[in-house]
């Protein structure tokens, strides 16, 4: 470990400046210098004080361990401020008491596993994980998610810790930070638990098969990593497997991103593994975000399993399964979807966006009785009961992998044809936008008409485009939603909705071709003329009253 505090300024820090990091479940700042008007905000001092908070917050959530007994796994993505926030990582762990077990290069699904892993001998389970991870944002940025055995904390604890990390750093001083360091020499251990993890994603596989060694031998499965800490699936998990991986590409960790964003909702990045698939004539392409949580996958006719199609494809697999269980997704899939799982059998249960409000609402299903075995997303992010409802990325590609191997232990002979066919009945939009309709917190008429907030301005946004739908004979209210306002009608549907984080109104728009979508739209800009501090240049350019 590197000196960090050979001289040692401490700079006066606001607490807003650490609420700022707050992004939702995740903590989020910027790491490097590089991009003009982005100054560090996430310092290594800040970094350390944040850690010595997640302790501080554990020793509350785990009474029965003694802190100097606790463990806490620290892991990190490809990105290039990764070391570094490491070293602050382990410091602040370090100073507060507890052991730190370095993994290096990690995804996010392995580190909350090692909360649940039983094995002595990589020092399992720990009390605690930090993954250091900015998912797909650039270069620049970098960010914390933590976890307890009862997985990935929520908003309110991020805010916790925040909050407290604000009083640790207030009392940082030069003889406590040279201390820490000594501490964090002494109390560092480290280990490849990437090795496990990765070994129980291949026995998962090799059982579905009938515990046959290599049962996805003669499939040639291409993986597209991003540069991000996703390439290990290929040499790791496929070829032990007996896959062919030739054509893979982009495996090696490049923080940078050179090639193009690790994002499976990015166009380019789907390109990049579409053509990788074509390129090589393989049966599977397979692509992950930076952190890999998320996750997509390609046929061997390049056609995408992202977004609607993905979940369609997990639904049926899992209904296959579990008949009859409820499918938890974000607000924004298709009316397509909700027929298809129903056909198969099963009930939609459309919730809202994030992540974790997907996972939790369906935790919560199971608890009132209603079973539920899949919380997905359009993102990518998708988690399985079975899997301790963890969004891994990994995990849900080893599913599809299930699947292969499974059909072919039976001599059927279809193949990674399988995949498709599960999917066939899925009946997609031919039109297909997004629109950010952004609000303007300083404008005007926010003041004038009393608004408190730009989220209260959304809000009456959004009553006021229920009141206009209410008397609009072709347009119907979905009768059962959890976020914004969404309608059906000119054979699509669009939903309006406040941005989680944002002064943002995002309008997503389906329908069978743009002149339909079209009015969708129009019905949507008419009914919002009457609020000046929101910007529609988006919508009126797309419905083509520029």
């Amino acid at each position: 470990m590197t000196s960090a505090h050979s001289s040692i300024i401490i700079p006066d820090v606001e607490k807003n400046a650490f609420l700022k990091l707050q992004n939702g479940s995740d903590i989020r700042g910027v790491a490097v210098d590089g991009v003009q008007g982005e100054p560090i905000s996430l310092t290594d001092l800040i970094t350390e004080a944040i850690a010595a908070a997640f302790v501080s917050l554990l020793k509350g959530k785990k009474m029965h361990v003694a802190s100097n007994q606790m463990k806490v796994s620290v892991g990190h993505d490809s990105r290039i401020s990764a070391q570094k926030l490491q070293e602050a990582v382990t410091r602040g762990l370090a100073g507060a008491g507890v052991d730190v077990i370095q993994y290096g290069l990690a995804s996010t699904p392995a580190m909350f596993n090692s909360t649940l892993t039983d094995n002595a001998e990589f020092f399992c389970p720990v009390d605690g994980s930090i993954m250091i991870t900015a998912s797909h944002l650039p270069f620049n940025r970098n960010g914390l998610k933590f976890f307890t055995n009862a997985g990935g904390l929520g908003k309110a604890d991020i805010k916790d810790i925040l909050e407290r990390a604000f009083d640790i750093y207030k009392n940082f001083t030069d003889d406590y930070l040279r201390n820490v360091e000594r501490k964090a020499m002494e109390s560092v251990k480290k280990v490849d638990y990437m090795a496990l993890y990765t070994s129980t994603l291949v026995a998962a596989v090799q059982k579905a098969a009938g515990n046959i060694e290599k049962p996805l031998e003669g499939f040639h499965i291409v993986v597209d990593a991003g540069n991000g800490a996703g390439g290990f699936f290929a040499a790791k998990v496929l070829e032990p497997l007996g896959a062919i991986t030739s054509g893979s590409q982009f495996l090696d960790p490049d923080g940078l991103f050179p090639n193009h964003i690790p994002n499976p909702e990015h166009k380019e990045a789907m390109r990049s593994i579409t053509r990788a698939v074509l390129d090589n004539n393989a049966d599977l392409g397979i692509i992950f975000d930076t952190d890999v949580d998320r996750s997509a996958a390609v046929d061997s006719s390049g056609k995408e399993f992202n977004r609607n199609r993905l979940i369609a494809l997990m639904s049926a697999i899992v209904l296959e399964e579990h008949p009859g269980t409820t499918i938890v997704t974000d607000s924004v899939t298709s009316d397509g979807l909700t027929a298809f799982i129903e056909k198969k059998g099963g009930r939609h249960h459309r919730f809202k966006r994030g992540y974790k409000n997907v996972i939790d609402e369906a935790i919560r299903l199971n608890s009132v009785g209603e079973e539920s075995h899949l919380a997905i997303e359009t993102s990518g992010h998708g988690a399985l009961k079975e899997n301790h409802w963890l969004d891994d990325g990994a995990y849900l590609m080893v599913k599809l992998l299930n699947k292969l191997a499974s059909v072919k232990s039976s001599g059927s002979g279809i193949g990674s044809r399988i995949l498709t066919d599960l999917v066939d009945g899925l009946e997609e939009a031919g039109f297909v936008t997004e629109l950010r309709l952004k609000i303007e917190p300083t404008h005007l008429d926010l003041k004038e008409r009393a608004f408190g907030s730009f989220r209260d301005y959304g809000e009456a946004v959004l009553q006021h485009l229920a009141n206009a739908v209410d008397s609009d004979t072709k347009l119907q209210k979905a009768p059962v939603n959890y976020e914004g306002i969404r309608v059906s009608g000119h054979g699509g549907w669009f939903l309006l909705r406040l941005s989680l984080h944002d002064p943002v109104l995002p309008l997503n728009i389906e329908a069978s071709n743009r002149e339909d979508a079209v009015k969708l739209g129009l019905a949507v800009l008419s009914a919002v003329k009457g609020f000046p501090a929101l910007d529609t240049s988006s919508l009126k350019n797309f419905v083509g009253e520029t």
